[in-house]
This record gives structure tokens, sequence and C-alpha cells, in this order.
């Protein structure tokens, strides 16, 4: 282009300067056989050896499973006295052989029990409690909740944690929930339940595996009490997700049960919050009313007519508005 300029009359200097091109760099091009693109990389003078990129390989198979990483298996390569290099390096080198960290395969998932056939979808009919902590207090909250209603039916808070509290607190749940007569009534002769049995026993029972939940007293007491027990994965807490969810949201929404450092001062607390729960807090998994009203049975009414109000409220809306001038954006809305 450059000497075609030139033939026409143009000087180098203007036809560099228009092709924004240095008369240095166009000498320079002159000075090359050919001006095709030379082929890339080159000889670096600290690059790797061919015997480095196979101990670099080597040192993977050997380690791959144990360091899983190319910043690990370049240290490991200098731990073990066979090669020297930079992980950026030794990760060039098993990208160029195809080389990948693979995750060890993980054990299958447990799949989630299912409920027993004869479990009825209602309140008080399938209970599940767990246990939180209190470090200001060196205490332990253990609390029982319906699963369906969201009622937080009863809790015992104690220095302990034992099966004599799990026992103690389904008492005090059993009678504030009438259900120790229905025992008595199922059980008169104070009979075991057994579960290969076709006897229904008087409601479910959920938990975690955590000792005072699975030791043998208070497997004992529930068969005597009738109550079926269904305990979670290992593991796996969203298999109790409904009391790990009251439980967050109370230390969430009241965080001055964390400070509290006298044992009958945080039950006093707990009793208060546990009412406040049940008659006051709009609980989004029934569809915004309390558990009480769940449990009750009165969750269906409220939801109706909360449904009647708004489409009666639409209706007062659409006829007013029509009977309205017309107004401007501002009042829209």
């Amino acid at each position: 282009m450059v000497d075609e300029a030139i033939a026409g009359g143009w000087t180098v200097r203007r036809a560099c300067r228009y092709l924004e091109v240095s008369q240095r760099r166009l000498e320079r091009w002159r000075g090359r056989d050919v001006l095709d693109d030379a082929a890339p990389g080159g000889n670096p003078v600290h690059g790797l050896t061919p015997a480095e990129q196979d101990e670099i390989v080597a040192v993977y198979e050997d380690w791959a499973d144990i360091d899983r990483s190319h910043r690990k298996l370049a240290h490991r390569g200098s731990w073990t006295g066979r090669f020297w290099a930079d992980p950026s390096t030794v990760r060039r080198v098993l990208e160029r052989r195809d080389l990948r960290f693979r995750a060890p395969k993980r054990e299958g998932r447990s799949k989630k029990r299912p409920w027993p056939d004869w479990v009825e979808e209602k309140p008080n009919r399938i209970w599940i409690y767990d246990t939180t902590h209190w470090s200001a207090a060196d205490a332990a909250t253990t609390v029982i909740s319906d699963v369906i209603s969201r009622k937080w039916i009863a809790e015992i808070t104690s220095a302990d944690e034992t099966s004599t509290e799990v026992q103690a607190v389904f008492n005090r749940a059993l009678r504030a929930e009438g259900l120790d007569a229905v025992i008595d009534e199922r059980n008169p002769d104070g009979v075991a339940w057994d579960p290969d049995s076709d006897d229904v026993p008087v409601l479910l029972v959920m938990s975690d595996n955590g000792p005072q939940m699975s030791s043998g007293s208070t497997r004992e007491f529930m068969a005597l009490a009738w109550l079926a027990t269904h305990y979670g994965r290992p593991g796996t807490p969203t298999d109790q997700a409904w009391i790990e969810s009251l439980f967050g949201h109370l230390k969430i929404e009241q965080p001055h049960l964390e400070l509290i450092e006298d044992i009958d001062v945080l039950r006093a607390e707990l009793e208060i919050q546990r009412v406040h729960h049940n008659t006051v807090r709009l609980h989004a998994g029934i569809g915004y009313v309390t558990p009480d009203q769940e449990h009750q049975g009165q969750g269906d009414t409220v939801r109706a007519a909360r449904r009647d109000g708004l489409a009666r409220a639409r209706q007062q809306r659409i006829t007013y508005n029509r009977n309205q001038p017309p107004r401007g954006p501002e009042h829209a809305g």
C-alpha cells in the first residue's frame, strides 16, 4: 500500500501518517522476506523440560485422588522432591494432557421415609419435637409442635437434656390437648403399642436421632403411650423443617431470649412467646392464619372470609369509581 501511494505521488512520511504506521516499522517490514504471521510461541528458556512435564503427569496419577487440585499437586511435587513448578504451570500441563481432577463419587442419598398409611393430615395427628439451646442461661428447651397446624403445643426448659425431659414435656402436651384420656381409652390395660399390629396409635411423633429421642427409655415411653415414632435421616435437618423453622423465627424475631441468664426468667419469656406464636402471629405455611385458628379448624373459614372480602372490596371500588368524575394520573391507584 505504501509503494502504491508513493507511485501515486505521496511521500513516505505522508503515507505512514495516513496508515498510522511508524516509518521504523515500515523499514523493518521491508527488510523481511515474507510478511506472513509467524507461528505463535517460541522456545522460552524458562519452559519446562519434557522430563518435568512427564513427572507432573506421573505425580498426578499417584496423588490426584488425594490432592484434588493443581495447587496441592504443585506443592506435592516439591514435597516428594519430584518436580518444582508453579500451580498455574501444573494446571497448563494437565490441561494439555486432558487430565482433570474429579470429585469423589458421593454415596446415593437416602430416600425420605414416607409417613405411615394410617396417618391423617389433621391437627393432633402428627407432632414433631426437638431441642434448642440457650448459651447465656446454660439451658435447653424441648418444644413439641403440631406439623399440620404449626401450633406450639408445649415446651420444657431445663439444664439437662435427657429422656426424662422428653417424657415430661410429652405428658404436659398430651394433657393440654386432652389426648391423655384418648390414650387411657385406647389402652386401658397399659399394654405397649406393637408396630407390627393392625392397631392404630394415637398419633405420629417425628424427631431427629438425638440420644434423648432415640434412647430405650424414650422408645418405651412412646410405645406405652401409643405414640408411633418417625425418625429423620441422620445429617438431614430438612426432615425436621417444621420445628427448625419455629426455632429459627423465634430466635430471629426475639433476640433478647439469647441474652437471658436466669433460667426461670427464660421459662416465663418462652411461655409468653408460645401464646404470641399461637394466637397472634400469622403463619405463612398455613395460609396466614394463626396456629390456634388452624388447630381448631377455623383456618378455612378465615381464609374464605378474606377471599370474600377482597372480592367485595373490589366490587365496591368499581362501583365508587364509575360514579366519580375523571381524575388525573396522580390520583390513580
